[in-house]
Formats: structure tokens, C-alpha cells, sequence
């Protein structure tokens, strides 16, 4: 039996809760694609009501109000002024925070004036006798005309009630106050502007006229009006002050706040981790836990990975037939997706502990406490939140300065934060480390192995702040912008939100960087194992070379194996570039690395796992080892040197080596020129570095 589906639009101010009610509607079954035609995220879910109804829930951008200032706030007006549009709701929730009801209330107000049917849902239900709040909830719906729902979307509290009154969705009436406020603002006015389009609602006009979005053949209708700005912007300010003076009346009815009775610790934890001193020193005493928790958590279950591919190749190879296909899932896949998977832990730790952080309400402090230093480099105080965002990956965190009003702002944080050091280049940095580093303690207590990741996401942030700087007086952009930050209450994490947020994350990182590992895994290892006449005599060459050599057959097979893989199609392109990367400290088949590595970032140790499977003997298991193995057959030392290692960290760090971020970057920007700019600079000033780097360590 087909359910009855009713379509809801979640609604309201950032950290209010939202997206928590919407993974308590939903749980696992939501997904993530985009609005046609804009690259703004549409997350939708499905809840069910009750055994016959179902709710099609979609998570609308935060927004202050329904007049936009960036990018994801458009999304609210785009979608809620097109009732063709396949998104456009049957009803409306909108999600409060209980101790900012009054601001929250002013976005209510001009979502109920649409004529949807809306519900108020205040969230944080649970935080409200802590606070010393009460509401009349009674009197509040009957000066909204609505239902009001109380509802603590962490702890499950009220959630039954809420579905119940969405799936009674046809009681609730529509409302409009708003033609009241335009004749207090000016009613000739008003009463001009509605008989240009007699057909449509007040508000309907009012918000086409401010956001100046008309159809061609309505466009003419508006012109009188349309030219005067400044008349626009003034009446827009009184609508405000209007809708506050009737709010104001509500909530003396409805709400009160006994300070006596608040235990409310905010206050004080504001004070210390917001302090001009303390506050940084809190922040990178976080950060550095954060670290060493990546390494000393996560070695035993990379260990396990580790052994587990590195078997699993060895047993499948027992297993199947001698032939091209055996040789392919043991040389090429196996190696390649465990060259990524091995990495899991430390991804899934890293989301993990950033993921609790915002939901303790920290990062809002971060965010807060981080803005005095950005606005010196020239950047917006949100652009903060990007490049926090960016430890992640730069994809999300370059589409997140859409919360940037300012466009040479958002510019310049679009330029700097693949600079930030992603989850991709994690397992660079982690085998890297592993291999150059000592894992000893520093001053009994630190990891000198995390120490050096710390380093080298300092390098990073720091990098991304000098970059900005130096744009910002570079670039002739004309742009103002206004930082404002909601800071909530602070509160214990919801691990279903955290479990959401890291499942969802690290499902992404897999599925995406498998697509590519795998296929570049499938590319190399052809390559690799196949080449032109040489490759086929190689054979034969190594063995009249050293036919008076007492070697053992495993040495022999080594002899013959980097032979092939030197004479192969692979070896010959590595030898091609090996001249352009030697300054830097590396060989051909690190050279190779770099190349395929543009497709993403961590394809470099998938693209090194491909290569010393072909190349190594038997008892050699795991990527690491190899690594480790390798010689320089020039100074007879290994190759992967503190010398080397510290080149490729550093190439690593400031090199673009992502084509996702480069598309994205188009996107965005809306233009190749400044991507290609990006990707040219950032990879020259990669090179120079690590060219610095090793020449003065080797």
C-alpha cells in the first residue's frame, strides 16, 4: 500500500538545534545532493509518521531571516517563493532555540506570512528549568495561530508529539499578518504595490521587490517601484521593528526568565575560553590532544589493517591460479584499496573529536576567538569556519564560504584554505611520519610523531593566513562584510550526532578516494607490468649481467622484478620526470606518486603500494616495510631519508594536488582564472620548498 507523503521544509537560526531534529526524524535514511542549478548542499530524509503516512523531510540552509545575505540563505527564499518548485513544502517547521526566542521568533514570523502552514517547534526543551525559562506554551499558539511543540531533539524528548502534529498538518490554518505591518509602515504605498500584481500575495510582492527578482513580463509592472533602493531598505528596516514590537507583546504574556533559579555556567566557561590569553592557549592544548590521540589511538587497528592486506594478498595469491588476473588483485587492487583503508582509524578519530567539538558548542568560541586575528590578514571573521572546515576536506569547506556576504572576502578564503591540511593528505603525512619520525616520548608525556603532525597542520592554518594577507593587498576588490556568529549554549555532544557526522564523512572519503584508487590502481599496474621490447628481455639481460653473481633465487626474482618494473611503461615516464624531481630528493617512482596524486591527494601511497608490490619479493608484506626497505642506489642509504621524508611533507603541504578542489574552485568562483592561479602558485611555491627543504637537511 502506497503511504500518504507529506513534504516538510525544516527551518531556523543556526545552532538551534536543526540538523540535530533532523538526523532524530531521519537517522540513516537521508542523503546529500544539490538544488537544480545552484551548488548549495539539499540534505533530505525520510521519517516515518505513522503506518500509512511518511514525511519527506528536507534540511534548509541556517538563516538570521528569510532576506538573504549569502549564498545558502537564498536557498530558504528560493524555495519557498516557487510553489512549482519540487521541494516547496506542505508544511513548515520551523526550530527554535528556547533561550533566543525572541530572535528566533522575527524568522518565524515572515516564514508564517508565506501562508504555508507552519509549526514552532523550540528546541532545548530540556535545558529550559536549568535557565529558569517558562513558557506558556497555551497562550503562545493562540497568539501565533499555530502549534507549538516543546522538544529536545539530543535527548528524543517530544519527537512523538512533533510527528503526530506534522502528520495533522491540514488542521493548522494559514497565516498572514504581514498586509497589518505594511499599512503601519506605509499603507498607499503598500496598497500601490499590491495592485501592480492583484493575484498574488502582499509578502509574495514585498520579497520579489526586495530581493529584485521579477519575471520579464511582470518586470515593467515594478519599475516605479524597483528604482528607489534606498525606500526599499528603509521599509525593510520598519517591517523589522514592527514584527519585534509585536513579538515583544507576545513573549511579556508568554515567556519569562527567572535569573534566580538559572544554574547557568555559560557565563563563567565564556570567560575562559574566550580570554585573550587563556583561550589560545586552551585552543592549541585541544589541538594538540587531538594529534597525539590520531597516532597513539589509532596504531593498533592500523596495525590489524596493515597485517590483514598484507596476508589477505599473500593467501589470494596461494589461492587463485598463476596468471594476469591473479596478479592484478594481488599487485594492483588488494595493495592499492589497503593502502587507504589502512588510514580509516585515523580519519574516523580525527572526525570524530572535531564533530564533538562543535557539539559542545566550542568551536563557536573558536570561531569568535579566532575572528581578532583573522580581520588583521584581511580576512571575514567567517572565514574561519572554512578553514577549520578544511582539516576535513577543501571540497565542503570551499562551498561553506557561501556564508561569506562579502565577495573579495570569500574570494580569498576560497584561494587559501586548500592551504589547511585536509583528510587527504593524512595518509601521506601518517606513512611519512611513521618511517622519518621516531615514535618516542617528549617530556614523558608527547608523541614526538604527533608533535610533528601538530607542526604540520600549524604550517598549514599559518600558511593559509600569510596567503590572505598578502591577497588582500594584492587585490583590487571593492567589498565590505559584517561578522556575526550565533554562540550556543554549551552541551553535552549527541553521539547519534557524532556517529551521523563521522559515518557520513568517512563513508564519503572511502567511496570517493576507492573510485579513484581503484582505478588508478588498475592504470598502474598495467603499466607497470607491461612495456616494449626492453621490458620482455629484461629477464634475460639481468640474468647475462650477473651470471657470475652467487645470488639466492628471492635475490634473483628482486634483480628481475626492478628490472621490469624499470623498463616497464611506468619506469619509462618515471625516468622521463625523474631530472624535474631529483633536486627535490626523490626518484622515479616517487616522481610517479606526485603525477598520479593530482587526482587526489592520498592516491600517492596507493600509487607507492602499486609500485612495491610489483617490485618486492614475498616476505615483504606491508606498504611501510617496503617503504622503509628502499635503497638510494646512488649513496647506498635509504631513499625515504629524514632529507626526503621532510621534502615530500613539505611538498605535500603546500601542493594543490587535488583536481576535485580545482573543479570546485571553478565552480565557485565562477571563472578557470583564478583555479589555474591556484593550482600554478601553489604547486611552484610546493616545489621551491621542498627543493629548499632537502638541500638543506641532505
Amino acid at each position: 500500500m502506497n503511504k500518504k507523503k507529506i513534504k516538510v521544509s525544516l527551518i531556523g537560526n543556526p545552532n538551534t538545534g536543526k540538523t540535530s531534529l533532523f538526523n532524530q526524524l531521519t537517522g540513516l535514511k537521508q542523503k546529500v545532493g544539490n538544488y537544480p542549478g545552484i551548488t548549495v548542499d539539499k540534505k533530505e530524509g525520510t521519517c516515518s509518521l505513522s503506518t500509512d503516512t511518511e514525511a519527506i523531510v528536507t534540511d534548509l540552509p541556517g538563516t538570521y531571516s528569510i532576506n538573504p545575505t549569502s549564498l545558502d540563505e537564498s536557498v530558504v527564499l528560493q524555495v519557498l517563493q516557487n510553489a512549482n518548485n519540487e521541494s516547496y513544502p506542505d508544511v513548515i517547521l520551523v526550530v527554535t532555540d528556547a533561550e533566543n526566542l525572541k530572535r528566533n521568533l522575527l524568522l518565524f514570523s515572515q516564514i508564517q506570512d508565506i501562508g504555508v502552514p507552519t509549526i514552532l517547534a523550540i528546541n532545548m526543551a530540556d535545558q529550559m528549568e536549568k535557565k529558569g525559562i517558562s513558557i506558556d506554551t497555551a497562550t503562545l499558539e493562540k497568539e501565533l495561530h499555530t502549534k507549538v511543540v516543546l522538544i529536545s531533539a539530543k535527548k528524543n524528548k517530544g519527537i512523538d508529539t512533533l510527528k503526530q502534529t506534522i502528520a495533522d498538518f491540514e488542521s493548522l490554518p494559514s497565516v498572514s499578518n504581514f498586509t497589518k505591518i505594511a499599512h503601519k509602515v506605509d499603507r498607499e504605498y503598500f496598497e500601490n504595490l499590491q495592485n501592480t500584481s492583484p493575484e498574488e500575495s502582499l509578502y509574495d510582492i514585498w520579497l520579489s521587490l526586495t530581493q529584485q527578482q521579477f519575471s520579464d513580463e511582470k518586470k515593467s509592472n515594478f519599475e516605479e517601484f524597483s528604482h528607489d533602493v534606498s525606500k526599499i531598505k528603509r521599509y525593510q528596516h520598519k517591517e523589522t521593528i514592527y514584527r519585534y514590537q509585536k513579538i515583544n507583546e507576545i513573549l511579556k504574556r508568554t515567556y519569562t526568565v527567572d535569573t534566580k533559579k538559572a544554574t547557568d555556567l555559560r557565563s563563567k566557561l565564556d570567560k575562559i575560553f574566550t580570554h585573550k590569553i587563556f583561550g589560545y592557549l586552551i585552543f592549541f592544548g585541544i589541538l594538540l590532544l587531538v594529534f597525539q590521540a590520531i597516532f597513539d589511538w589509532a596504531t593498533g587497528p592500523m596495525d590489524f589493517i596493515d597485517g590483514f592486506f598484507g596476508d589477505f594478498a599473500e593467501y589470494t595469491k596461494t589461492l587463485l591460479p598463476e596468471g594476469m588476473f591473479t596478479d592484478l588483485l594481488t599487485d594492483g587492487i588488494i595493495p592499492g584499496i589497503g593502502g587507504v583503508v589502512i588510514f580509516i582509524p585515523q580519519i574516523v578519530i580525527l572526525f570524530a573529536l572535531i564533530a564533538i567539538l562543535e557539539e559542545t558548542g566550542y568551536m563557536s568560541r573558536v570561531v569568535f576567538l579566532m575572528d581578532k586575528i583573522m580581520r588583521r590578514f584581511g580576512m571575514s571573521g567567517k572565514g574561519v569556519i572554512p578553514l577549520i572546515s578544511g582539516t576535513a576536506c577543501a571540497i565542503p569547506a570551499v562551498m561553506a564560504t557561501r556564508t561569506i556576504s562579502g565577495w573579495k572576502e570569500r574570494l580569498i578564503t576560497i584561494l587559501v584554505t586548500p592551504f589547511t591540511t585536509c583528510a587527504a593528505r593524512l595518509p601521506v603525512y601518517a606513512i611519512l611520519i611513521a618511517i622519518i619520525i621516531p615514535s618516542k616520548k617528549v617530556f614523558a608525556f608527547f608523541n614526538l610523531q604527533g608533535l610533528t603532525m601538530l607542526g604540520l597542520y600549524l604550517l598549514g592554518f599559518g600558511s593559509a593566513v600569510l596567503a590572505a594577507f598578502i591577497l588582500h593587498k594584492t587585490l583590487k576588490v571593492k567589498s565590505k562584510s559584517f561578522f556575526v556568529i550565533e554562540m550556543p549554549d554549551y552541551k553535552m555532544p549527541s553521539f547519534k550526532n557524532v556517529f551521523l557526522e563521522v559515518f557520513e564523512k568517512t563513508k564519503s572519503f572511502v567511496l570517493e578516494a576507492g573510485k579513484i584508487i581503484l582505478a588508478i590502481s588498475i592504470i598502474l599496474w598495467f603499466l607497470a607490468t607491461n612495456g616494449p621490447a626492453s621490458f620482455d628481455n629484461a629477464e634475460k639481460t639481468v640474468i647475462e649481467n650477473i651470471a657470475n653473481a652467487n645470488l639466492t633465487e628471492d635475490e634473483m626474482q628482486q634483480k628481475v622484478a626492478s628490472a621490469q618494473l624499470e623498463n616497464s611503461y611506468i619506469g619509462i615516464a618515471g625516468k622521463t620526470i625523474e631530472p624535474v624531481v631529483k633536486p627535490l630528493g626523490y626518484d622515479w617512482k616517487i616522481g610517479i606518486g606526485l603525477i598520479t596524486s593530482f587526482a587526489a591527494r592520498e592516491v600517492f601511497v596507493g600509487t607507492l603500494a602499486t609500485i612495491y608490490s610489483i617490485e618486492g619479493v614475498e616476505d615483504e608484506n606491508t606498504i611501510k616495510e617496503r617503504m622503509e626497505a628502499e635503497i638510494n642506489p646512488e649513496t647506498g642509504k635509504k631513499r625515504f631519508d629524514f632529507a626526503t621524508g621532510m621534502s615530500l611533507l613539505i611538498f605535500y603541504a603546500f601542493a594543490m594536488q587535488c583536481m576535485a578542489t580545482v573543479a570546485i574552485v571553478k565552480r565557485e568562483t565562477r571563472s578557470w582564472k583564478w583555479a589555474m592561479y591556484q593550482l600554478i602558485g601553489m604547486g611552484v611555491l610546493a616545489y621551491v620548498s621542498a627543493f629548499i627543504v632537502f638541500q638543506l637537511l641532505n
